[in-house]
């Protein structure tokens, strides 16, 4: 009862934020209680740290890499871009913003495509000058697909990351048993909020969108020193486009390394390092200050809320959930994939969605499955923690750093709005994408 109640208590805290605090700070809390009153052993601890130390550089490797975009001027350059490519049309628009989102959380992760992605957005359309009802619609779609967007790869979220650690099971693997079905199911969410939300999209951008286009490629200072990066529009846009390439390279290389089982983690430190060696030749700045915005805290947010999660199946959390689903599972691989990610998205709603999937993932390892149906429950769950989280605004992290984001600049979205589209799109992109799965898994894996 006790890792119960300081469970519950963390995670009320950790969606209240009092004063902005970061999440790390109830979390590590609670995991000091929990290891104070003896919940979770030395073994348990030393089995924590294995599984979460290389998806956390993994993760904070891929920050790293956003920070220096940011320094580059990649948010104007993209805001450019983006009003450049919707000619004057609100609903393209949409379309481009949608693309941009997907591709940032699939360079990036979710949480990382956050914070790159909802600054582009501010920044874009307060300087269109759009009324704050025309702005939400962009902001709350964007941020929607760009959390859900962690579904088809396993590097584009920490919590996925280490529970493909826990089964086992390389990033390879993964993304080839979910990256069509998700991808698919990620086409149906975009349309689905498109038809939601399109008369709440101005039809056409203000006149003062062009302006605005040449404001953002003619800002091309770099935000620390004022230096000079580039003197043209071509030039610029040539440069942005070499990085991105090597970001994907860095990408691809990170199933390359899975498929031939060398440690992820060390592609992306590499990957991040010569980032940052770019950066520091071409403009000339001291790499001190992305070490002071890297958000350190990810360890010890991850490493507390699995002390929390272990304190929780010490207490036999896991064993009554074995025994609920068991009996369903039994049933046949339909059902075992329609239960259990039925259950992490209730589970990541309630609790949010890194410990409703790492008790998922727990749950799954204690219930003698044979190897596809355990790999598919794993692929469900994923669909019920990256998008069936989403029904809620507290219902995944990713979701509280954009909300954080927005209050920061005084953009209120109430629940109302979020409801708006998230009580429709949500539940019907889960149903969708968990029948994709299970036909694809029953048609090429089974």
């Amino acid at each position: 009862m006790i890792s119960v109640l300081v469970f519950f208590m963390t995670i009320a805290v950790i969606f209240w934020r009092p004063k902005g605090i970061n999440e790390a700070w109830p979390a590590a809390i609670g995991a000091g209680i929990i290891l104070l009153t003896g919940a979770v052993s030395s073994a348990d601890i030393l089995d924590i740290l294995q599984k979460i130390g290389g998806a956390s550089i993994t993760i904070i490797s891929t920050i790293i890499m956003a920070i220096i975009l940011e320094s580059f001027g990649f948010f104007h350059w993209s805001a450019a871009r983006l009003v450049s490519l919707a000619k004057g049309s609100g609903y393209r628009l949409y379309w481009y913003i949608q693309l941009l989102c997907f591709s940032m959380t699939l360079l990036f992760n979710n949480d990382g495509s956050i914070l790159i992605t909802t600054p582009i957005l501010i920044l874009l359309l307060k300087n269109l000058r759009l009324k704050p009802h025309k702005q939400i619609p962009y902001l709350l779609t964007g941020a929607l697909i760009a959390t859900a967007s962690s579904t088809p790869i396993g590097v584009s979220n920490i919590v996925n990351l280490i529970s493909l650690k826990i089964l086992h099971m390389t990033l390879y693997m993964q993304t080839a048993m979910m990256f069509i079905p998700s991808l698919l199911g990620l086409l149906f969410m975009s349309w689905l909020m498109y038809v939601v939300v399109k008369r709440k999209l101005p039809k056409r951008l203000p006149n003062s969108a062009y302006d605005v286009e040449q404001m953002f490629f003619t800002k091309n200072f770099h935000p620390l020193n004022g230096q000079l990066l580039v003197e043209t529009k071509r030039q610029r846009t040539k440069f942005m486009l070499k990085i991105l390439l090597f970001v994907f390279l860095i990408r691809c290389s990170l199933f390359v390394a899975s498929f031939f089982s060398i440690p992820i983690e060390f592609v992306a430190v590499v990957g991040s390092l010569i980032l940052l060696i770019w950066r520091w030749y071409y403009l000339r700045t001291n790499p001190i200050d992305i070490l002071k915005k890297t958000p350190w805290h990810i360890f010890i947010f991850a490493f507390s809320m699995y002390v929390l999660i272990y304190g929780l199946h010490n207490s036999g959390l896991t064993e009554l959930l074995v025994k609920i689903c068991k009996p369903i599972v039994q049933q046949g691989l339909f059902e075992a994939t329609f239960i259990m990610g039925g259950l992490i998205s209730i589970l990541s709603n309630l609790f949010n969605n890194h410990p409703a999937l790492l008790i998922g993932t727990i749950t799954l390892t204690k219930m003698d499955l044979d190897l596809i149906t355990l790999k598919t429950m794993y692929l469900a769950s994923i669909i019920g923690s990256d998008i069936g989280s989403l029904l809620l605004p507290i219902g995944t992290l990713a979701s509280l750093i954009w909300m954080h984001i927005l209050r920061k600049n005084k953009i209120k979205v109430k629940w109302k709005d979020f409801f708006s589209v998230s009580l429709i799109v949500v539940p019907l992109t889960v149903i969708i994408t968990l029948f994709l799965l299970y036909n694809w898994i029953q048609i090429f894996f089974a």
